[in-house]
């Protein structure tokens, strides 16, 4: 896990959950800035993951709000991991801002789901999709495409890392008709799809029309689940993404999560329809 570290969306984390156990105390920072005699200014950088968060004003923070131990435990380990490289640092220049703590998050969990109605997920791509995608979108510059489809494809190696991503997916019957670059260049992408499929840390699922409607409709979304974090929902958006760590409204992503799962064609469903995609079906 250490070499997919992200010390940006490491720090959000820490902060995320500093901020949410201060608000059920009901403190305001100053309140707080008096009790810990941290200064107001550090604590709001601390909630906001600025700055790195070491793990001894982390717990002073938390044994103010009176968390259990265990739970400061947990941070405090969190917190002490936030120096580490960001695996993404090579790619800096081409990912946008927003997308980098996305995709730190992402390289922090243990699993992931996500659903996505009108393309194949992006950790399921092969690089000639990938490429037709990101040209046909336009929003990476010409010289950048390159290096962006390459990008995403060191982001898919999460899926066959030594400690690899459970990945859950449930895509739109659509995403699969979807004419991206050429026919040779879907015909190669769905049997990538079988492939992948075949790993036993990745579930693709298919929804179609005929299958009625689910709780996910109203869009694609991330849920990741991290071993010393809260599960955070993340909503992507057409040139931003929306962050969701409270704890019932992850909750509600995670019930359209179901759902979607629910509706779906079963994996082995999914794969037989795949198939009959492919020249051989």
């Amino acid at each position: 896990m250490a070499e997919r570290s992200d010390p940006s969306a490491l720090r959000w984390l820490i902060g995320a959950e500093l901020a949410d156990y201060r608000k059920q105390t009901g403190l305001s920072l100053s309140k707080v800035a008096a009790q810990v005699a941290i200064s107001k200014p550090k604590l709001s950088n601390m909630e906001a993951g600025r700055f790195q968060q070491y793990p001894d004003d982390v717990a002073k923070v938390l044994e103010c709000y009176g968390v259990s131990q265990r739970d400061i435990d947990r941070l405090c380990a969190l917190a002490g991991r936030s120096d580490e490289r960001a695996w993404w640092a090579p790619w800096a220049h081409v990912v946008p801002d927003w997308f980098r703590t996305m995709i730190g998050l992402e390289g922090l969990a243990t699993a992931e789901f996500h659903y996505e109605p009108t393309v194949i997920p992006g950790l399921l791509q092969t690089e000639d999709y990938a490429q037709a995608l990101t040209e046909a979108t336009g929003f990476v510059r010409a010289d950048h495409s390159e290096r962006f489809v390459s990008f995403r494809l060191a982001r898919a190696r999460r899926l066959t890392d030594a400690e690899p991503l459970e990945f859950h997916a449930v895509m739109g019957e659509a995403a699969l008709g979807l004419a991206v670059g050429t026919p040779e260049v879907r015909q190669e992408q769905y049997r990538h799809l079988l492939k992948v499929a075949e790993l036993p840390n990745v579930t693709v699922q298919v929804t179609r029309p005929q299958r009625g409607p689910h709780a996910a409709l109203v869009g694609p979304f991330y849920i990741f689940d991290f071993e010393l974090a809260r599960s955070i929902a993340c909503a992507e958006l057409l040139d931003g993404a929306m962050y969701v760590q409270d704890f019932d409204q992850v909750r509600t992503y995670t019930m359209a999560a179901e759902s979607a799962q629910q509706v779906a064609l079963s994996p082995a469903e999914s794969v037989e329809l795949i198939e009959t995609m492919t020249d051989g079906g």
